[in-house]
């Protein structure tokens, strides 16, 4: 499949799961979760959900809670867009925002030497 096509998808995927954890999820840890991206392999079998999330929570507990909404999320999703096998869902800590967080603290760092 075209990397576009692929790249549609994937943001459907973000757009659609993150309106689903945010409306629908029981779990108020769920609510905590933000869907940062997803990208989706060639044969739309499996999509990587990369997620970041607020509050003092363990990654770990995160990921379990992730790990163990995915078969709801993924029937979820299924109703909601238009192609023919929705992929598995496999949840991936985003860590760009903390990578990011660190260099702005040491640019910070530098200016004020």
């Amino acid at each position: 499949m075209n990397k576009i096509k692929l790249e549609r998808i994937g943001s459907q995927i973000t757009k659609e799961l993150s309106e689903i954890i945010f409306e629908e999820a029981k779990s108020e840890i769920l609510k905590c979760i933000t869907i940062t991206a997803t990208e989706v392999s060639n044969d739309l079998g499996l999509a990587k959900v990369y997620y970041t999330y607020l509050g003092e929570y363990d990654r770990k507990y995160m990921q379990d809670e992730l790990d163990n909404a995915s078969k709801y999320l993924r029937t979820e999703l299924a109703e909601r867009i238009d192609i023919r096998h929705t992929p598995e869902l496999r949840f991936v800590y985003d860590e760009s925002i903390e990578y990011g967080a660190n260099i702005e603290k040491i640019i910070a760092e530098i200016h004020n030497k």
